[in-house]
């Protein structure tokens, strides 16, 4: 019934429900929880996310992490945003282009080379990046995923933003989160950007690497009788390693 209840609600509602989400379990952590650590990439969940952590009241920590990145400008300006109507948000910018070249050469002396591998690679060497901030300021790391990517295709990088210590938006669709987006008045520009994971050397999208846009793989996670649900289903099968527990061998003792 809270679920129900949950997408009963409009979207100042929903927004209030998130950021009260943040407050309360940052509150009761056996730890105590100084900072909240965004990872920033100029892409409207992440947008979304920082905006909700800087609502919350909590230090807000904004990172960006450009890796051999062509352009970064529109996470630049959000977060120039935030810091302008927020006293509790801090930015930093920390490119590790140099640190993951180290890191394919390294493999490649001993023939480790697997585009995929190294596309991968970049995430998780931003995961260990916002856990060192994690560490420094007694925070947590927010992880930025959506419903559809986390939860409907695992569209995204294990151990990389995968690795995370909450999840705010997970719970929305794509279509929720622009609409939460909208609603806080989020750089236009940002919204209407074409989805990208921002791994790979070239411009490709979302899209190109899903085969189906978002709009789309929704459409397949609540109708059963989509003309994209095969799709949708053949690429969940393929990350759902991900959305479950990790393997464990369980000995029996008797």
């Amino acid at each position: 019934m809270v679920i129900y209840w949950f997408y009963q609600m409009n979207n100042k509602q929903k927004i209030r429900y998130i950021i009260n989400w943040i407050k309360t379990y940052a509150s009761n952590t056996a730890k105590p929880t100084k900072s909240l650590i965004v990872g920033v990439s100029g892409g409207i969940d992440s947008a979304l996310t920082s905006t909700l952590c800087a609502m919350s009241g909590l230090e807000s920590i904004l990172i960006r992490i450009p890796i051999k990145s062509k352009d970064i400008s529109l996470s630049r300006e959000h977060c120039a945003y935030l810091i302008d109507n927020f006293n509790n948000v801090k930015s930093y910018e920390i490119d590790l282009t140099t640190t993951f070249e180290k890191f394919q050469s390294s493999c490649a002396d001993i023939g480790l080379i697997n585009d995929f591998g190294f596309a991968n690679s970049k995430a998780r060497i931003r995961m260990t990046l916002l856990y060192q901030a994690a560490a420094t300021f007694s925070g947590l790391v927010v992880g930025t995923g959506n419903k559809v990517e986390d939860f409907g295709v695992g569209f995204y990088t294990k151990y990389g933003d995968g690795g995370v210590d909450i999840s705010p938006i997970a719970d929305l669709t794509k279509t929720e989160v622009r609409d939460l987006a909208k609603e806080l008045n989020i750089l236009n520009s940002i919204i209407k950007a074409a989805p990208t994971d921002g791994l790979w050397d070239d411009a490709r999208t979302d899209e190109d690497q899903l085969g189906l846009s978002y709009e789309q793989l929704e459409d397949a996670m609540i109708n059963k009788d989509s003309i994209y649900n095969e799709q949708y289903l053949e690429i969940r099968k393929k990350n759902h390693h991900k959305m479950k527990p990790i393997p464990v061998c369980i000995i029996n003792k008797k």
